[in-house]
């Protein structure tokens, strides 16, 4: 049974190549408790985007860009401008809603408050893992989204560090108004543009929920040099804003991660998994190192370690 909407809410999408995944994401849109008012795909390549085969979503409304073109902050900021939604959820297109209850757990978490009475102006959803998810994999899911609520505040910087910030646009609402009047997300920038506007959030006196009834099946089987490029370029947002990161190292929390998986896999008698966990930690630290150092790699050296030659390519080309 559809509910009476009360808040307008917009889902924002940024597509590349879709795929059954993405049909799936469509389908269980098309299914959610609260209704949404307009689906926004922000398409890359007009070429890759089968009409035919994803038209008939009702409420659905695509805009193409250009793979030179698309931005991760900038894109979204643009897909943004088209919504009309007092409540805007960005999502992936390779995470599919788990159940009906996604869109109403997000809006309940926007209308939660601070311990301070703060107003909510983002809340991020549960990220379960797929059926293929390998077994390290699966636990740190659980690791980062565990079974427990939490809205967080300013004052929680002491405690939990540079996770205070953390939110993840593979599905998160957001507050229009707020969202426009910081100025929505940084223009380019090669990842991070949700836990950068999430700084922006704390420091401005808002708040920061996590919903983990709001699930989606989203993950990833990376390989150990996969890794290494992604958080080569998690390091490189983070050495490009050090108005945000400087003194909230993130080591530590990908220590304790670690620790932690170890101490399960030798609790539950997996211990032939222990050296893949020291390899791809091995290789998410050493890529971590290397993006904080970017800045004195050569160019070739770059574009080796990155998952994303293309932000590199367009910032070059400004530059010159």
């Amino acid at each position: 049974m559809k509910k009476e909407p009360g808040l307008k809410v917009d889902v924002l999408i940024p597509v590349y190549k879709p795929d059954k995944t993405f049909s799936r994401l469509l389908q269980m849109l098309k299914q959610q408790t609260y209704p949404i008012n307009r689906i926004i795909v922000m398409n890359t390549e007009e070429r890759y985007w089968d009409q035919a085969g994803f038209l008939p979503v009702e409420g659905l409304e695509v805009h193409h860009v250009t793979k030179e073109d698309f931005d991760h902050g900038g894109t979204r900021n643009l897909a943004a401008g088209y919504s009309q939604g007092e409540i805007m959820i960005f999502m992936t297109d390779d995470a599919v809603p788990r159940d009906r209850y996604l869109v109403e757990r997000l809006v309940e978490a926007l209308e939660q408050k601070g311990p301070a009475g703060e107003t909510v102006a983002m809340a991020y959803g549960r990220q379960m893992p797929r059926k293929d998810c390998r077994t390290i994999e699966r636990y740190t899911r659980n690791f980062n989204y565990p079974d427990c609520r939490a809205v967080k505040t300013l004052r929680d910087l002491p405690r939990l560090g540079i996770k205070t910030y953390f939110a993840s646009n593979v599905c998160c609402a957001y507050r229009k108004e707020i969202f426009e009047d910081l100025h929505g997300f940084i223009y380019s920038t090669i990842f991070n543009e949700d836990m950068i506007y999430g700084a922006g959030v704390i420091k401005a006196g808002y708040a920061i929920a996590y919903e983990p009834g709001a699930m989606v099946i989203h993950s990833h089987n990376l390989t150990a040099v996969e890794q290494f490029c992604r958080n080569f370029d998690l390091a490189v947002s983070q050495a490009d804003h050090p108005e945000v990161f400087e003194g909230l190292p993130s080591e530590g929390e990908g220590i304790r991660m670690v620790k932690q998986t170890a101490a399960w896999l030798m609790r539950t008698g997996r211990f032939w998994l222990l050296p893949s966990l020291v390899m791809v930690s091995g290789c998410k630290y050493l890529g971590y190192l290397t993006g904080k150092r970017y800045k004195s790699l050569p160019r070739q050296v770059i574009l080796r370690c990155t998952m994303n030659r293309q932000y590199w390519e367009r910032k070059w080309r400004q530059c010159t």
